[in-house]
């Protein structure tokens, strides 16, 4: 993906106003929706299925750990897949290039809600036939993963980087969009970087 960053401005993903609208999303939209999602999910864990506390944490932190798999696995294989084709290359500029484009946008910095929820939905029926009833407890902890990605991808595009140890999130980020592109996929965490060797160069 070449890098065409820009620090202001925005992109346009769709010559329809009404799809172009749709594109966009405040950022504090998906995470209302999902902390209310993910908090009726463990309170049915718990009163319907009998899920006890030890065990809803247990599965909410595997589902958190599993989300950053995910993260990074579409990241890396989806989001910056080979742009072989004219289709190709319009399904990443619109899930992801656009952002590359124009890193600065808060607007598109989260999926539409909608279209996040639809999706949400069919990972609890993944996980259902799975999983079973333990869908109640790592279900909560993958939406909740995203929620958390969601809300530091946003802090490190609005805010000025902090002078601690969170830094490292900021520089990790921003290797990706400005120095090499093809490493640091992880947002949340450098673990899967570690593990399949896309850490940035020195």
């Amino acid at each position: 993906m070449e890098n065409k960053a820009k620090n202001s401005g925005t992109g346009r993903v769709f010559k329809n106003p009404i799809l172009e609208k749709l594109t966009r999303t405040h950022i504090s939209m998906p995470l209302i929706a999902f902390s209310v999602v993910s908090s009726y999910l463990i309170y049915t864990g718990a009163s319907e299925y009998g899920l006890n506390a030890i065990t809803l944490v247990l599965l909410f932190l595997a589902g958190m750990l599993a989300f950053t798999f995910v993260e990074y696995l579409m990241h890396r294989f989806l989001f910056h897949m080979p742009e072989t084709t004219p289709a190709r290359k319009k399904v990443v500029y619109t899930m992801h290039g656009v952002h590359h484009d124009h890193p600065k946008d808060r607007d598109r910095l989260a999926m539409p809600v909608p279209l996040s929820l639809t999706i949400s939905f069919l990972f609890f029926w993944l996980f259902r036939f799975a999983m079973g009833e333990l869908v109640w407890g790592f279900l909560p902890g993958f939406l909740m993963g995203y929620a958390g990605y969601l809300w530091i991808h946003f802090m490190i595009h609005a805010f000025q980087p902090p002078k601690n140890f969170f830094k490292f999130f900021w520089v990790h980020h921003g290797i990706h969009h400005y120095k090499q592109p093809e490493r640091a996929f992880g947002v949340t965490t450098p673990i899967w970087d570690l593990v399949f060797r896309t850490m940035p160069n020195k």
